[in-house]
């Protein structure tokens, strides 16, 4: 897959089949859209394409410390990538980007990335006041010589999958039930410092992560977890501790105040300082919660292992 970090560095020299967005969580929905893009590009012998923005364009709009990223661009790149996608276009996303006009946005996208073909949702919007809506990209396709696609929603049988309400699923510890949105375990990334300490307070051996993904963590509490590491994929353990007091209000997505993640892997021995490890999200097995000794708290984290055994 070729990746254009800005759409002014695009030159492609086909024809291509795009859709826009910012694609946060590439969730089932999404997943339906590129996969009938792809199919109209492959018929047609043009290039299939994504055009997504870098960050957000919420955090830059509205930024808000709530806010909750559920895929970064490295996500983006190893997904679109794996499921066939020819071209990611990824553009900067700035205020001028969004007081860019709906005309003018399309054009360039007609012009440098000879798009012929634009595959949107039926609630799509583009463009400064989100002037581009359907019906106005549509009249802007017969005047620039583009045609429309819009797809409807797809639903899990009770309401239409959306990165809000995965978003809510994750705020309230509901992993099993945002995969099934997702259609892949909720994931994110840390890094075990090289001065980590490598057991916990139960005398159990624990990493504990710096993150990498820190404004993308579920609700805090204890989860079963799938660990990929540089050794191989590890069933674990997982504790995300409650976000610290200190995170300010309306700071943006990325800068606030990590919560702690330590990480247990079963079946596991060897030093993990160093590396970066992928926590993939099943289950969570209870609420974070303080313990008046640590042979209670040992007694607990036996009975989560034990659980999370039964469920990896």
């Amino acid at each position: 897959m070729l990746v254009i970090r800005d759409l002014s560095q695009a030159r492609l020299e086909q024809d291509s089949v795009l859709t826009i967005g910012a694609f946060d969580g590439l969730h089932l929905g999404h997943q339906e859209l590129v996969r009938r893009l792809i199919r109209s590009a492959r018929e047609s012998s043009r290039l299939s394409g994504v055009v997504t923005f870098d960050p957000l364009p919420r955090t830059v709009l509205a930024p808000d410390n709530s806010f909750i990223c559920l895929t970064t661009s490295e996500d983006k790149i190893e997904l679109l990538g794996d499921w066939g996608v020819d071209v990611l276009i990824i553009i900067p996303f700035t205020m001028e980007v969004a007081n860019t006009a709906a005309r003018d946005f399309v054009l360039r996208l007609r012009e440098r990335a000879r798009m012929t073909e634009l595959w949107v949702g039926w609630n799509f919007a583009l463009g400064r006041g989100r002037e581009g809506n359907v019906d106005h990209l549509r009249r802007l396709g017969q005047e620039l010589g583009y045609r429309l696609q819009v797809i409807e929603p797809v639903s899990d049988g009770a309401v239409p999958v959306s990165s809000t309400q995965i978003r809510h699923l994750l705020a309230s510890g509901r992993v099993r039930e945002a995969a099934e949105m997702l259609g892949r375990y909720y994931q994110l990334r840390g890094i075990v410092p090289t001065a980590a300490p490598g057991e916990g307070k139960a005398g159990l051996p624990t990493a504990r992560l710096s993150m990498v993904d820190i404004c993308t963590l579920p609700a805090s509490g204890v989860y079963a977890v799938y660990a990929a590491t540089d050794a191989g994929v590890f069933r674990a353990v997982a504790n995300i501790a409650p976000r610290p007091e200190s995170a300010v209000p309306g700071q943006p997505c990325g800068e606030c105040p990590a919560p702690t993640v330590a990480v247990h892997l079963l079946d596991f021995a060897g030093d993990l300082q160093g590396q970066r490890v992928r926590l993939q999200f099943v289950e969570r097995l209870r609420d974070e919660r303080h313990f008046a000794s640590v042979d209670e708290l040992s007694k607990q984290i036996r009975r989560d292992i034990a659980r999370a055994k039964e469920l990896l």
